[in-house]
């Protein structure tokens, strides 16, 4: 019952009934006493007997109990119902814009109504953080529109600006003419790149992405990325090793979504790592937790501990003087953490002066 205000309502409404015909009977009972002292007495004896000699005396009485006990009944429940004066008065002032969204009215436990200002409270502290999760989300969406501005622009005038010197046949000779071709074509490779993420990642946010469930093999997978990466790994003057002593963990999910996941982390590990010439990736399994937990580890530049926290928001880059390292855009680790997250897994990472590991979880299922 303390929950429902209806049968509140209904129970106080019934115990206001029962003391209002008890405190009737009371002062009646009072009254009809003074009434009789006064009778006898020599002042009012004449007027008052003439009024109980044309009423009656048991008539006046129920008349007067019936009249304490309207006053009475009409007192209780308008103390009851001031309190929900006062909820209905602090809705009109939040709608009015007087009192804001976060505001908190004392809530009256003893009232009926006392459940009801608690929900309002309730209601406005969640419209409330609505509002400052709807402001976020227009910050955010007015800072992805001006990152994403400058990042086109960048390419895309310097594309113009070289098919504009080839237009013009402002070039010495062919192998300059080249030279100017080459710079364009790697430009608007950078601008495809961009493009591409941002909308992979944009179809990440809004779960549009149409993903796989299949079981398959992570160390498998991870050793055949290896072997893809061993060409470009070496041009770079590095090496990729596995270490594992599992030979099968399997996960479920999407193992292309997955694999570039991993295929970013490498790339990042090969852009920031080659002054210490190996990219590791080192696979556990938590039992415990039923998890496995893939570190992708290089020995090169750390990512200093103001950037650390912030390297998996979009368009972060910890070294803003590598704005086009391998062509990134920005938003590789910000697809990685959906996808993995997607997966009902976790990505983060850890850097220090010997090592940067990024460590992704993901669960396992039973074999």
């Amino acid at each position: 019952m303390k929950g429902n205000i209806i049968l509140r309502l209904m129970w106080r409404l019934t115990w206001h009934m029962a003391l209002s015909v008890f405190l009737s009977l009371i002062t009646v009972a009072a009254a009809r006493i003074v009434v009789e002292i006064l009778v006898s007495g020599t002042v009012f004896r004449s007027i008052l007997k003439d009024i109980v000699y044309f009423f009656g005396m048991d008539l006046l009485t129920y008349a007067a109990g019936i009249m304490f006990f309207l006053i009475y009944f009409l007192i209780f429940q308008w103390l009851q119902f001031r309190y929900l004066g006062r909820i209905n008065e602090t809705v009109n002032r939040i709608a009015s814009g007087q009192l804001d969204f976060d505001y908190q009215m004392e809530v009256d436990s003893r009232s009926p109504f006392g459940p009801m200002a608690g929900n309002l409270n309730r209601m406005a502290g969640r419209l409330d953080q609505a509002l400052l999760e709807e402001r976020r989300a227009e910050q955010a969406k007015n800072e992805l529109i001006t990152n994403v501005s400058h990042d086109l622009r960048t390419p895309l005038t310097s594309i113009l600006g070289y098919l504009g010197l080839i237009e013009q046949d402002r070039y010495r000779d062919e192998v300059e003419l080249r030279h100017y071709v080459q710079i364009a074509y790697d430009k608007s490779q950078r601008l495809n790149v961009l493009i591409n993420d941002l909308f992979d990642y944009t179809r990440m946010r809004h779960d549009t992405v149409a993903m796989q469930h299949i079981s398959f093999n992570l160390i498998e997978v991870l050793g055949q990325l290896l072997v893809q990466y061993h060409m470009p790994l070496q041009e770079a003057g590095m090496e990729g090793r596995l270490h594992t002593v599992e030979n099968s963990m399997i996960v479920g999910g999407d193992p292309v979504m997955l694999v570039r996941v991993f295929e970013n982390l490498i790339a990042n590990a090969m852009a920031y790592g080659k002054e210490g010439k190996l990219v590791e990736l080192r696979v556990q399994r938590d039992e415990s937790k039923s998890q496995a937990t893939v570190e992708v580890i290089n020995y090169g530049e750390p990512i200093s501990a103001l950037d650390l926290p912030h390297i998996f928001e979009r368009f972060y880059r910890a070294d803003k003087s590598r704005t086009e390292w391998a062509g990134g855009s920005g938003l590789g680790l910000a697809i990685s953490k959906s996808i993995v997250e997607k997966h009902g897994g976790h990505i983060d990472a850890v850097s220090d002066t010997i090592r940067t590991a990024f460590r992704v979880t993901l669960p396992i299922l039973k074999e």
